[in-house]
């Protein structure tokens, strides 16, 4: 038996229902720390931004009722009060539940984050591993900031003895023009596929036709946007110690052998159990 398969073992897992609030607060009893990393990507069947803001607002209910010490929370960089844009909007709507919930707090904002089967830089690869070209939507210099997996836990947990109240972004030490990121991780392991730009509209076009031969959503219009908008580049010091690049380097002979589905991932499960 491996160490994390030992470490496995130990962690009692319960459903997350949302239908049944009593249920939540009775599995909450006795937590100390609250970490809350649940949220959706995009809609899909039932789900929608809107069901997961109230799904939030249920938790943070439960875990007062239970008598939770503190609640970490797991964001995302500058979320932004615009209905156009419904992945930030909604986690404004949430970071603004949780401030009047009267429940203790700290909020983790994470930039984009990298590591082992993450969705984003994997599937960046294994499009570049399979495909000739690559559309870079726009020109392409819109900025972001990606951070390790494991510099985000390192902050959630520190995050658990914070001041109440405080906010702090996660976010690693190198940004990246979104052109400039296509190209290190293409550079990394060693693809020859071209880098096109096109017009947004294309790219998420050729999103879209990926996205129907693998089952699954490949990139959304709010995620473009808010690419573009550089919301996913943090304004402060950044608190991540790994490099992308160094990340790369060390990772570069399995990122991208295979595709990441958030649908299979988050969606299928779910509705399957």
């Amino acid at each position: 038996m491996t160490a994390r398969s030992e470490a496995s073992d130990r962690i009692d897992v319960r459903p997350l229902d949302f239908d049944d609030e009593a249920a939540l607060v009775r599995d909450l009893d006795g937590a100390d720390v609250l970490y809350n990393t649940y949220w959706v990507r995009f809609a899909a069947g039932r789900v929608d931004f809107d069901l997961a803001v109230r799904n939030s607002q249920t938790l943070f209910r439960a875990a007062r009722e239970a008598g939770v010490r503190r609640v970490v929370h797991v964001s995302i960089t500058n979320p932004y009060d615009d209905p156009t844009l419904p992945y930030f909007n909604g986690k404004a709507m949430v970071e603004g539940a949780l401030a009047r919930s009267e429940l203790s707090y700290t909020i983790v904002r994470p930039t984009v984050m990298f590591g082992h089967g993450d969705v984003f830089i994997n599937n960046i690869a294994w499009l570049l591993r399979r495909f000739p070209v690559f559309a870079i939507p726009g020109s392409g210099p819109y900025r972001l900031q990606p951070v390790c997996v494991e510099d985000v836990a390192d902050l959630c947990v520190a995050a658990a003895t914070m001041d109440d109240g405080t906010i702090v972004d996660a976010a690693g030490p190198q940004v990246f023009s979104f052109a400039e990121l296509v190209r290190t991780i293409r550079d990394a392991i060693g693809a020859r596929c071209a880098l096109v730009r096109t017009p947004p509209a294309v790219a998420l076009w050729l999103a879209k036709v990926v996205g129907l031969a693998v089952r699954d959503v490949v990139l959304t219009r709010g995620e473009l946007d808010g690419l573009m908008q550089e919301l996913i580049v943090s304004r402060v010091h950044p608190r991540g110690r790994v490099r992308l690049t160094d990340w790369l380097d060390e990772n570069a002979a399995s990122l991208g052998r295979t595709y990441a589905s958030e649908l299979a991932r988050n969606y299928r499960r779910s509705a399957s159990s």
